[in-house]
């Protein structure tokens, strides 16, 4: 009988839906980071969806084997997992609906319980194991050159991407050509389609480098992001409005990415989920951003606390008052290059 297998969206850069792969559970000491396996659901009793490589949601039920990569993820605000953490019995979880799959070591009790899966192989191609970095084309490193806007925030679902959306249509609308990018994060498709959604010309993130998240050591993940610069300066674009996932601070490497770009941001927002943690994150990390945004800036009382605490400019992005605010920074960010910029940034992308 023919297996059908459920190919979660950490799959998207493979061509395993057009090959014949099989199956074999390999020893612990051949394990690694990236590896294609499939998990077998067990029965779901709590989330239950996986994001397929096309982006859109199914449910998987009980006996379904679902294609996905070995990862960690560490979510301040939702779970916490690694793929090493795997025991005896074989048991592990969906870290996130694109298919990152390890064994949950820390989880928020306002979470429900994740899809639970048991490790049933690897996935094989002609004899061996295949992992996501055998689907990335090593590339000569190209000097990164291009404009952009950078989102961050002081966590995880603190409005970034809603933020970069925002950004997005506000450049199209002047007529630019646009990158949407997410440097750093736990793998998930849909965050970069809702940039292609919101006009982005081309979408890019750390999976296209073949990192099922970008927890780990910074020296590895600081090579993989030369590779993704690489991929986007190779596509070229008027600006590119690239997302840090979670905040600067955390185990994503975050801060490694900030520092590999900074050259070249025009502007920074931060994306908070308080007004004390835009103070937070300022202290900590040692930044300013030119905009405020997020849950800390969704009421007059929050923005007035945000000035307050930072002496920067707050907005409600989803009160549609605020675009002319955000367009006209846009417009100035984009108007000349930011100081100790590099010389190719001396013209303006931005078209009056």
């Amino acid at each position: 009988m023919t297996k059908h297998y459920r190919l979660a969206s950490l799959t998207r850069i493979s061509n395993l839906p057009e090959v014949s792969f099989s199956l074999m559970p390999l020893p612990r000491a051949q394990w690694n980071t990236g590896d294609y396996v499939v998990g077998e659901a067990n029965h779901p009793h709590g989330l239950s969806s996986i994001e397929l490589a096309n982006g859109r949601m199914i449910e998987v039920a009980e006996g379904d084997l679902v294609v996905g990569a070995f990862g960690e993820r560490c979510a301040t605000l939702e779970a916490v997992g690694d793929w090493r953490a795997i025991a005896d019995d074989l048991q592990m979880e969906a870290l996130t609906s694109a298919g990152l799959f390890g064994k949950v070591t820390s989880k928020s009790a306002f979470l429900p319980a994740l899809l639970s899966l048991t490790y049933r192989g690897h996935v094989v191609v002609n004899g061996a194991k295949v992992a996501m970095r055998d689907f990335v084309t090593p590339r000569p490193r190209l000097p990164f050159t291009l404009p952009v806007i950078l989102v961050v925030g002081t966590s995880m679902s603190a409005g970034k991407t809603m933020t970069a959306r925002l950004a997005i249509r506000l450049l199209k609308e002047n007529g630019l050509k646009v990158i949407g990018a997410k440097l750093t994060g736990a793998g998930r498709y849909r965050d970069i389609l809702s940039m292609k959604d919101a006009g982005a010309d081309l979408i890019f993130d750390f999976v296209d480098v073949g990192l099922p998240s970008t927890v780990g050591p910074a020296e590895e993940y600081r090579q993989a992001l030369d590779q993704l610069l690489t991929m986007i300066t190779e596509a070229g674009a008027d600006v590119v409005v690239a997302e840090a996932g979670a905040s600067p601070l955390e185990p994503y490497n975050g801060a490694t990415a900030i520092a590999a770009i900074e050259p070249n941001v025009r502007c920074m927002v931060l994306c908070a989920s308080d007004p004390y943690a835009v103070a937070g994150v300022i202290s900590a990390f040692g930044k300013r951003p030119d905009l405020v945004a997020g849950a800390a800036a969704n009421t007059e009382a929050g923005i007035a606390l945000v000035e307050k605490l930072s002496d920067i400019k707050a907005l409600d992005l989803l009160d549609k008052r605020s675009i002319p605010d955000l367009r006209a920074l846009l417009k100035r960010a984009l108007a000349g290059p930011p100081e100790n910029a590099p010389s190719q940034h001396a013209g303006s992308p931005y078209r009056p």
